[in-house]
């Protein structure tokens, strides 16, 4: 890992952190109801426009510092993974939606469609420059390849055991096939497999100190996107 491009990563992220609280905040909302609009400390209208803080009591949108510690963290560990390549800004804009994603999911049971549908061309047209620029046409194929195979096992997942996957973690699926099938097919599957074991740890873990019971539905995105980040940076070591 590079250290230099790990703490310019940490650097970039805290600010972009700080500007994802604004939509994370309006996102954060049950089923398909309309987006939050209201301060929840003194009630007053919110901005469409992305921002950090109520205009009108200064109240911070979520909790302090976490958006920007966990962004930092997490493009600390993609620039050190593949700073200096030209895949790194595709994998900068998935670590920062995931961030956001996870919040959602995990403060309502919700993965978006305005953050997971636009975030597919993006993601492909980042990747599709990377692979000029570094002449790995192979890599672009693959990580094409791996967006539909694992959409497609998530979708057959959500079928056969329906309640338990939902139609946001099959799209999510489809992204991060994208980011594991560019590293490779053994981090496709490495990465898909993590997700499930952080899931099943974690949820054992509630179990114990009785935070959740066997009827608790757990949201499943943060796992994904944790073992999908976990096996892309030890993929690089």
């Amino acid at each position: 890992m590079n250290l230099a491009w790990a703490a310019a990563g940490a650097v970039l992220g805290v600010p972009t952190g700080a500007v994802m609280r604004g939509p994370v905040f309006a996102l954060s909302v049950a089923g398909e109801a309309a987006d939050r609009r209201a301060c929840p400390r003194c009630g007053a209208d919110v901005s469409p426009r992305p921002a950090v803080r109520c205009a009108q009591c200064g109240g911070l949108f979520g909790p302090p510092a976490v958006f920007e510690l966990a962004t930092a963290g997490v493009l600390a560990l993609l620039f050190a993974r593949f700073g200096g390549s030209a895949a790194v800004a595709a994998f900068a804009f998935l670590g920062v939606l995931g961030v956001a994603l996870s919040a959602i999911d995990i403060a309502v049971q919700r993965l978006p469609n305005r953050l997971t549908l636009p975030a597919y061309p993006v993601t492909v047209a980042l990747l599709g420059v990377a692979a000029v620029v570094g002449h790995s046409g192979g890599s672009l194929v693959r990580a094409l390849l791996g967006g539909v195979v694992l959409a497609a096992v998530y979708l057959f997942l959500a079928v056969v055991r329906p309640g338990q996957l939902g139609a946001g973690d099959v799209k999510l699926a489809g992204l991060t096939g994208l980011a594991l099938g560019w590293v490779g097919w053994p981090v496709v599957v490495f990465g898909a497999a993590l997700g499930f074991v952080l899931s099943a740890l974690i949820s054992l873990a509630l179990l114990a100190a009785r935070r959740l019971t066997m009827r608790s539905s757990i949201s499943f995105g943060p796992f994904m996107l944790g073992g999908a980040l976990l096996a892309i940076v030890l993929s690089g070591l």
